[in-house]
């Protein structure tokens, strides 16, 4: 997965992997040369859109520094979001603005690329003011100010951001706590904005599940941020840290005070709230009709699952050939703290020579990052995930796979997962965060050249989840039959996803019912359960069914190119088109691949 928060009216999103520095200086120019020779052989259209995109980077450099340093732009390092009073009304205002001058500049395009950029662009205008707009009216302004100044801080202090951009992050502390002239600390300003939208009726709480967690993760996020700046050698930072500390400590309060009894008990979002959300993380099926196929593509693959979970039963001498206990038996072989890194880029190793063997799509020489989640970034994202490379001015720096070690339950019970650290389960992690998934997905945007507009505001999680369930796909008939089970196990879980969000939301299951099926027919860990139904009632609900709906539509659009192209149709080609593509939907993208791909053959 990727973390989503790339929208001007959201709060922007440390230890890593041990690689001397030597190393990193060697690859860095191997990137930069790779990215430099990609920036001097795109075509002229791709200026004259970038050229347009500009339009819409400036906004995000001016209401969400901190994301837009992390993109790449430069010359942000030491700026911060302000939560001001009038922000929406800003935001509003000049995103409309923006609007005009992209709907004007279509008017008068007649290059077809650079005019479906132009659409791609306004799309996400108008995407964005109607779920701007839609949380406005809706609901109370809370924000986890936490993570927010964790992930600000986080977006500077990293092994591949240049020693000479890291104090810029001591600058930023201090901002975020007003200890520089003309700011006001962000707390202040959190409780400032909560406050003020108490008068007006009818406005929904956040849930209280959400508010409850946040304030379980506070010191979690207090500590990263503490040893990131010891980490990186900061000077100056002690007085603003000491001083965060405490606000944190007084919003906290806060929070227990005024916004818990305002929270919702009820999870569930408002009808309209939820189809928006859907849409904005990519998903076109209608939530009836993708439940319908989640729910058929679950029995199908438990089906799937029986043969293989049988052979491996009687390898082993199993008394039970059932999926499920087969499944429990394999994560009895945990890795041990020091083991699990060598483990996962020794199954990397692997999988790109079956990758480059079974001419499966193009791979780069260099290799990828792969390394554990500190505590922080756990209570951040609890998942899995991909940290993307900037995808503007990069430098060198390269998407990072992160593997969490645990989350917390309610009442801030510690629990630990046993679904990512023992040997079957790296077959399918590798092929979905690092390659052929999300890793080459994102380098190779950096390396191989797309318009920022495909590569920024295409951006949907439908299409890039799409990639990674689908690489897991391609992937599947060459791995071992261990790796074959856990990999159908965690397509399993995507299909359960596609059909407990939605039904959660409708009242039809329970958070404890949603819980059973993960634990018992998914076979996945009490904590990987919790961190799923979370997702799913308070922390992104709708995001979690995109993964089968992109994977879906990518299954659909591969079927008719190859229908189309019967024998000529050639996988490592097509692969290498899709990556090439850059982040489109899957309605452009079926369109691109039948008229440039099929057309071109």
């Amino acid at each position: 997965m990727v973390p989503w928060a790339r929208h001007p009216g959201a709060p922007g999103y440390a230890e890593a992997m041990r690689i001397t520095a030597g190393f990193i200086l060697l690859l860095v120019p191997c990137f930069q040369a790779a990215a430099q020779t990609q920036a001097l052989a795109r075509p002229a259209w791709i200026a004259r859109s970038n050229q347009n995109t500009q339009i819409l980077i400036d906004l995000d450099s001016k209401y969400s520094p901190e994301d837009a340093a992390e993109e790449g732009v430069r010359g942000l390092d030491d700026q911060v979001t302000v939560l001001s009073a009038d922000r929406h009304e800003k935001v509003r205002a000049d995103f409309l603005k923006a609007r005009e001058q992209l709907a004007s500049r279509l008017a008068t395009e007649k290059d077809p690329l650079v005019r479906q950029d132009l659409e791609i662009l306004i799309q996400s205008v108008d995407r964005d003011l109607r779920n701007n707009d839609a949380v406005y009216t809706s609901f109370l302004p809370y924000t986890n100010v936490g993570t927010t100044i964790f992930s600000g801080m986080q977006g500077l202090l990293d092994d591949q951001i240049e020693a000479g951009r890291r104090p810029a992050a001591v600058v930023r502390l201090k901002k975020y706590t007003g200890m520089e002239a003309g700011f006001t600390a962000m707390t202040a300003a959190a409780e400032a904005r909560f406050r003020e939208r108490l008068a007006v009726p009818g406005l929904l709480g956040p849930a209280k599940e959400r508010v409850e967690k946040d304030l379980g993760d506070t010191n979690a996020y207090v500590t990263g941020i503490g040893l990131l700046l010891e980490k990186y050698n900061q000077k100056g930072y002690q007085d603003a840290l000491a001083k965060l500390k405490d606000q944190l400590a007084e919003y906290d309060a806060f929070v227990r005070r005024e916004v818990l009894p305002k929270a919702r008990t009820d999870f569930r979002l408002p009808p309209d709230i939820y189809r928006m959300r859907l849409d904005s993380f990519g998903v076109d099926y209608a939530p009836e009709e993708l439940k319908t196929i989640a729910h058929a593509g679950f029995a199908q693959i438990q089906e799937e699952m029986k043969p293989i979970a049988a052979r491996i039963a009687a390898l082993r001498k199993l008394q039970s050939s059932d999926y499920r206990d087969v499944i429990r038996e394999l994560k009895k072989e945990q890795l041990d703290g020091d083991q699990i890194l060598p483990a996962y880029q020794k199954r990397l190793a692997e999988i790109e020579d079956i990758v480059r063997a079974n001419k499966l799509v193009t791979l780069p020489a260099r290799p990828a990052i792969i390394r554990l989640a500190s505590a922080a970034e756990t209570a951040r994202q609890p998942a899995p995930h991909m940290i993307p490379p900037p995808l503007l001015n990069n430098n060198g720096e390269r998407g990072q796979f992160v593997l969490p070690m645990g989350t917390s339950g309610a009442g801030g019970e510690a629990l630990k997962y046993d679904d990512f650290t023992f040997a079957a389960s790296s077959w399918t992690l590798i092929a979905h965060e690092a390659r052929p998934g999300h890793e080459l997905q994102f380098d190779s945007m950096v390396e191989r050249g797309v318009s920022q507009a495909r590569a920024l505001y295409a951006f949907n999680s439908t299409n890039v989840e799409g990639w990674g369930l689908y690489s897991e796909w391609f992937m599947l008939p060459y791995m071992p039959d261990e790796g074959k089970l856990i990999s159908l196990q965690l397509r399993l879980l995507r299909a359960a996803r596609a059909f407990l969000d939605p039904e959660l939301q409708e009242g039809k299951v329970t958070p404890e019912e949603a819980m059973r099926v993960l634990q018992d027919d998914v076979v996945v860990s009490k904590a990987f359960a919790t961190e799923e139904v979370n997702r799913f009632t308070f922390l992104m609900p709708g995001q979690a069914v995109s993964y089968y709906d992109g994977f879906t539509r990518l299954l659909e659009i591969r079927q008719a190119a190859e229908k189309a192209m019967g024998a000529k149709f050639d996988v490592m080609r097509f692969h290498d088109f899709i990556l090439n593509q850059g982040l489109l939907p899957p309605n452009l993208l079926r369109t691109t691949v039948m008229e440039d791909f099929v057309g071109a053959k």
